[in-house]
């Protein structure tokens, strides 16, 4: 080996070995770095807990003096350094500080927020309380768990050739001193400064006293002055809204069902939903949004953008039952964004599903239609709850302030008006149980199976001839049906029977538990609610006598005895154990009124005047011509009549 290659040798190892010791030397100095900059994030934590024992604290004081607490110092202030180099000095100073809570109340509820983000913290409703057995109803109905609250509004700003992604819920607010309008509005601002005579500034305005539309609801405007020169190049801000809801309501899995995530588009008189899961869902909608809302049974808190949310994310996770809580809450939405944007103007509601409040809440103008949060059923049945139901319960309650004597005057009122059709249905069925020897007679006369349309064409023939119209007993029922569906929306979507007892019943608006089971019964639960109870009851005692109306006249119901009379009320009382016992003593009371108004039709009704009818009805349909069909139909009601006069 020539000298030329051993030096090159000598030459290489001395280069590796110099660049093996500098990166050692780094390395050192990096661990140290980190080290240090450990403890002053561990010595700062410490300031912040509760006092410990003298012989604890004497020793953490001696790990955090000397050196380590220089260390710990430089280690920050390269910290320091480094976020003024990515974010500016303004951003920088505002990631430190300390939380400031600031309180608001107004008469219907209590505003918290929080300095660190500049978010909505928490809301407490001072008219509403969270179930407790009665007598223990205390404890204000509190929106959400204001651990979880979050609420960041995300951007990029410039810096250098770089874009710097900025969530104000990294950020520590300046709180401006709180004003108070002409009105007695009070006026909440925040500002984040981002840059030289750049800010970012929330303006909370609440309402006192005004109404009860204006005082749920909480404008917020976010106001971005000078932030152009900053912001990066972009078309869309950010928002990331969660939180989770605590249980309010004695059932979980009956709130659970109304529990969900709401949204409107923009024009629209409905709205939609995210469903409803026991677990997990999640939903991507790619259009322009006019409000979401996380919607409880009861309450709801609602994001309301006038100028519309570009798109969102939405998202609910189920709570285990007997945690407190009931649902998860996430959304991930967009707003647009240009260089001459300036102001958003964005506001929340917090309060009731209270469809009077509800219904007149616009913001500039424009119907929201906040109030088909309220699941009062759609089509006719929504109908009937908003524009009949709604308003004679309104009204009733100006003057009676029981609401188990409203419910009942409600029922007496609907029964009344169906009247008529009750009253036809029974009549249609006597006419079917008058004229039931003449259906068996062709019934004998076409007994084989090939002679069925023969003996169809007649039987209607026979119908047709004595006026009779075989739904004419089912319509009546059908268009009760619609009231009876719309009552089953109403009541446990009713805020109005929340905390009212009646009888044993501590709330309308949830299940009466009369007995605590030890165990749980698959799908009817582990209490005993009277009230359904005895809906059941009364259903068995109506469709057993309906039924014995029916079944001589329609040999088909006999086939149906046990689904109608029998398996029905079980299966009632199953479902309905756990429901509202308004909605279970709503339905007592229609059993009970409508056996009692059968019984008194029955006593009004003839059926010797309704032979005659259809006598008279045969009469015309064959233009004054008798068949000889006719004429045995005539000779056979004419002896009907004279066995009755012979046995009265």
């Amino acid at each position: 080996m020539d000298k030329k290659t051993i030096l090159g040798v000598v030459v290489v190892a001395v280069l590796f070995l110099g660049f093996a010791y500098f990166n050692s030397q780094q390395q050192k100095e990096y661990q140290e770095q980190m080290a240090a900059f450990k403890a002053y994030q561990d010595s700062v934590a410490a300031a912040t807990r509760p006092a410990i024992p003298a012989a604890d604290s004497t020793a953490l004081a001696a790990v955090g003096s000397g050196d380590s607490v220089v260390a710990a110092s430089a280690a920050s202030d390269a910290v320091r350094e480094r976020q003024v180099a990515q974010l500016g000095e303004y951003l920088a100073s505002a990631r430190e500080g300390e939380v400031q809570e600031i309180t608001i109340e107004n008469e219907v509820m209590t505003v918290r927020f929080s300095t660190l983000g500049g978010q909505i913290t928490g809301v407490t409703l001072k008219d509403y309380t969270q179930y407790a057995p009665r007598g223990e109803r205390n404890r204000p109905v509190e929106l959400f768990d204001p651990a979880t609250a979050y609420f960041g509004l995300s951007f990029f700003i410039k810096n250098g050739l770089n874009n710097v992604r900025v969530n104000t819920m990294d950020y520590y607010f300046t709180p401006l001193p709180v004003e108070t309008a002409e009105d007695g509005a009070q006026v909440v601002a925040m500002r984040l400064n981002v840059g030289e005579e750049a800010w970012l500034e929330y303006r909370y305005l609440i309402y006192n006293g005004a109404a009860p539309q204006r005082d749920y609801l909480v404008d917020f405007d976010v106001r971005l002055v000078g932030m152009a020169q900053v912001m990066a190049n972009q078309t869309s801000l950010g928002i990331d809204w969660s939180n989770t809801s605590y249980q309010n309501e004695r059932g979980f899995k009956n709130e659970n069902m109304y529990t969900t995530v709401a949204y409107r588009f923009p024009d629209e008189t409905s709205i939609e939903e995210l469903g409803m899961s026991e677990s997990d869902k999640s939903k991507d909608v790619t259009t322009s949004l006019n409000w979401l809302g996380f919607k409880q049974q009861f309450f709801s808190s609602v994001f309301i953008a006038p100028e519309n949310i570009s798109n969102a994310t939405m998202s609910f996770r189920t709570a285990q039952p007997g945690s407190g809580y009931i649902k998860e809450f996430a959304a991930k939405m967009t707003v647009p964004y240009n260089a001459q944007t300036e102001v958003y103007d964005f506001a929340f509601y917090f309060g009731p599903n209270k469809y009077s409040i509800l219904k007149k809440i616009d913001v500039g103008g424009k119907d929201l239609y906040l109030e088909r949060l309220i699941p009062l059923g759609w089509g006719i049945f929504g109908w009937i709850n908003r524009w009949c139901v709604i308003p004679v319960f309104d009204f009733l309650r100006n003057y009676i302030a029981s609401f188990g004597i409203i419910i009942l005057i409600l029922a007496v009122l609907i029964r009344l008006i169906i009247s008529p059709l009750t009253y036809k249905s029974y009549v249609s069925m006597a006419k079917m149980r008058l004229i039931k020897p003449q259906v068996d007679e062709l019934a004998k006369k076409y007994p084989k199976q090939e002679d069925a349309m023969k003996k169809q064409q007649a039987t209607m023939e026979l119908y047709k001839r004595a006026g009779i119209n075989p739904m004419g007993g089912c319509i009546p029922m059908l268009i009760q049906m619609p009231i009876l569906i719309a009552m089953f929306r109403f009541f446990p979507a009713s805020i109005e029977l929340r905390e009212q007892p009646f009888l044993w019943a501590g709330d309308l608006s949830s299940y009466d538990s009369v007995l605590n089971l030890p165990f749980s019964i698959p799908f009817y639960g582990d209490h005993v609610s009277l009230f359904a109870l005895l809906m059941a009851l009364s259903t068995f005692a109506y469709s057993y006598y309906n039924y014995q109306q029916t079944a001589s006249s329609q040999p088909q119901m006999a086939g149906m005895k046990f689904m109608m009379v029998y398996m029905m009320p079980v299966m009632l009382l199953f479902w309905f154990n756990s429901y509202s016992s308004g909605l279970c003593y709503y339905y007592l009371l229609s059993n009970l009124l409508t056996i009692g108004q059968t019984l008194v039709i029955r006593r009004m009704v003839d059926d010797g005047k309704i032979q005659a009818v259809m006598q008279a009805n045969a009469a015309k349909k064959s233009k004054g011509k008798k068949s000889k069909f006719q004429a045995r139909y005539e000779e056979m009601m004419r002896q009907q009549q004279a066995e009755r006069g012979k046995r009265r």
